[in-house]
């Protein structure tokens, strides 16, 4: 069975997506009626009666089960299939959230209409692909998850049940967010920790959410939001004056902590490196991500590249040994304004709309171990950060920080976008994971291979401290202002479009390739309590 490399048929939902998407930049302003009707009555049905307001308060978005983060131990002979298969996986649920997304007025006048038109035969869809997973895992001799006929079923999620906006005081984190917070056991974070994942049932406080009521009728949702109508909402944004400080101090050094750091100059990509591809979780798959990433580093990296593709790649990094690629989602912010790909795959067609804004400033800095000495990152390590998909998956894997500059020893965001004060700046800030199990580049699910310190820095199960990669974004972004429940000239990370561009979605990815010895620099210095660029 090949691999998914041929670029999907846009349907057309996907169409009406884009042209409504359209119509809303043109205008200027944050336009969400014509989003909303089906494609047969954009043109001429106002949105702003009961009908509507029925159809919001019915679904928000759709939740899938995560089929990625369940398959831990799939065969390497396996792997390039299966990945294949798990991109037609997100590529269902992206063109069941499209066709969700563009039939209100039918969901309005159908309470069954979700259920029949969209989830079942998503379900049916999923089983097929799950059926193919199991025949690609057992075909090399593996053992399929006995349970995975149970990950078809699909569920509609209302608006005050995705994650996002959560505390009005903004997150109560549990670590020092930098460099050392956000530690796990395994995968389970203690910082940013939601009691029993609560993000399924937090309501919304201090009149964040209207309960889908449209202001006049312009037919603005204020669930789910956004030019493009799938978020950010107003609830996603918070006064970052008005958030009570929830840094914690850092584990304590040890006599044998690594206390150096390596700083490694990339720029920002002002050349502009985009694509929507992922190689490390959907690698021989076009628009695989369904966003954009910014890449710096290694300049050859798309859905095709491989390990020989990196080392002849170059780099944008001052350091010629550093061939590693550090990738993230664009930040876009949604005034009005459109970009390149605005009818393209990963963009307008996909809800990412607006201006891509580069980054001011990009930190990469590599730290040590507050209880350990650490050793090299081993040749083609992999490395993802945070979860796309955590409207969805919950917060379990989330470890997205947001910040102000002036703000950022005080108060991270996990669940929430900063509002800045004037003269303040965006901070996006991004703490790897610092173990590693000595063994392996990557795991079947991206996860299992690496993993956070504990509370007090510590590497469990046998895992080995590696230099820690910590990542600094800043951002010139005009303030979103907040009126009547809506957000005007919001800002947002580019996600998968039923994730509703939530905050929590943030997430960094990483693929160590150096030469030179350079790996090997890097740990030494930190080791030694040296400061190196």
């Amino acid at each position: 069975m090949g691999r998914n490399t041929r670029k999907r048929r846009t349907p057309l939902a996907t169409k009406a997506i884009a042209a409504s998407a359209a119509l809303a930049l043109g205008g200027g302003g944050l336009i969400w009626a014509n989003f909303y009707a089906s494609a047969h009555e954009s043109s001429n049905q106002s949105w702003g009666g009961n009908q509507t307001k029925a159809a919001t308060a019915q679904v928000a978005t759709i939740s899938c089960p995560d089929v990625g983060q369940k398959l831990t131990n799939v065969p390497n002979q396996a792997r390039g299939e299966v990945a294949g298969e798990l991109s037609n996986l997100d590529r269902q649920i992206t063109d069941a959230y499209q066709r969700l997304a563009t039939t209100r007025d039918a969901q309005a006048r159908d309470t069954s209409f979700v259920q029949n038109s969209i989830l079942q035969p998503l379900q049916d869809r999923r089983k097929v692909i799950l059926d193919r997973i199991r025949l690609e895992i057992t075909r090399v001799g593996g053992t399929a998850p006995g349970d995975l006929d149970t990950l078809a079923t699909c569920t509609a999620q209302n608006a005050n049940q995705t994650t996002g906006g959560q505390q009005q005081n903004g997150d109560q984190q549990q670590g020092g967010q930098q460099q050392n917070g956000d530690q796990q056991n395994g995968d389970q974070q203690q910082g940013d920790q939601q009691q029993g994942d609560q993000q399924q049932g937090d309501q919304q406080q201090g009149g964040q959410q209207q309960g889908g009521q449209q202001q006049g009728n312009n037919g603005q949702q204020q669930n789910n939001g956004g030019q493009a109508g799938n978020g950010p909402a107003a609830a996603d944004f918070v006064d970052i004056t008005k958030v009570q400080a929830n840094v914690q101090a850092k584990p304590r050094q040890s006599r044998n902590a690594s206390t150096g750091t390596f700083t490694t100059r990339c720029g920002v990509n002002a050349n502009k490196n985009h694509n929507t591809d992922n190689v490390i979780v959907a690698p021989g798959v076009t628009n695989g991500a369904h966003h954009l990433h910014d890449y710096v580093g290694n300049q050859k990296v798309n859905a095709f590249s491989s390990n020989n593709t990196f080392l002849q790649g170059g780099t944008s990094c001052q350091n010629k040994n550093d061939l590693s690629s550090y990738y993230w989602p664009v930040v876009r912010v949604q005034d009005g304004s459109q970009d390149f790909d605005q009818n393209a795959d990963g963009g307008g067609k996909e809800g990412n709309v607006g201006k891509i804004l580069v980054p001011a400033q990009a930190q990469i800095k590599y730290v040590g171990s507050p209880t350990a000495k650490v050793v090299a990152m081993p040749q083609f390590l992999r490395i993802i950060t945070g979860d796309a998909k955590t409207t969805t998956n919950g917060l379990a894997n989330a470890n997205a920080h947001w910040s102000c500059t002036g703000f950022e020893n005080k108060v991270q965001l996990t669940t929430q976008y900063p509002i800045c004060p004037q003269g303040s700046k965006v901070v996006r800030t991004f703490a790897f994971q610092s173990c590693w199990d000595g063994q392996n580049v990557d795991s079947a699910n991206h996860r299992t291979h690496v993993a956070f310190a504990d509370a007090n820095g510590n590497c469990q199960n046998g895992f080995k401290a590696i230099p820690q990669l910590t990542m600094r974004l800043v951002y010139n972004i005009t303030p979103p202002v907040i009126q009547n429940g809506q957000v005007k000239n919001a800002y947002a990370v580019d996600g998968f479009p039923e994730q509703l561009h939530k905050p929590a979605t943030d997430h960094d990815d990483f693929i160590s390739v150096t030469t030179g010895g350079l790996a090997n620099k890097i740990a030494n210095c930190v080791n030694r309590g040296q400061n190196c660029a």
